[in-house]
């Protein structure tokens, strides 16, 4: 079994490298986790390896809110130091801080 660390943690603001778009982590997956139709339909020379980690994220860009699965190859740091407006933000983290969201829930 091979040990896969992530780059990037929970709570921090990512934005995608190629596509105009930045988020919040909210989950984190050591190898693709998602189904084989959501990864055919990328296209094969764009397709990232299936062997990293990938991140679900709670993404917006200029004309909506979402939630997205990127691979890591595909995201950086968002370093512009502005918050995610993310209407699902406050169900998981607290108030934005230092570049990042605390995460703030309850487990049953």
């Amino acid at each position: 079994m091979l040990k896969r660390q992530a780059k990037f943690n929970l709570g921090q603001v990512v934005r995608h490298k190629k596509h105009p778009f930045r988020g919040v982590i909210f989950d984190i997956d050591t190898q693709f986790a998602n189904t084989d139709e959501w990864y055919n339909a990328i296209p094969e020379e764009k397709r990232p390896s299936k062997e990293q980690p990938f991140y679900h994220l709670l993404a917006e860009n200029d004309h909506s809110y979402y939630v997205a699965y990127v691979s890591e190859q595909n995201l950086e740091i968002d370093d512009t130091g502005e918050p995610v407006d993310h209407p699902d933000l406050p169900e998981l983290f607290g108030e934005f801080q230092n570049g990042a969201y605390p995460l703030d829930y309850q487990l049953n």
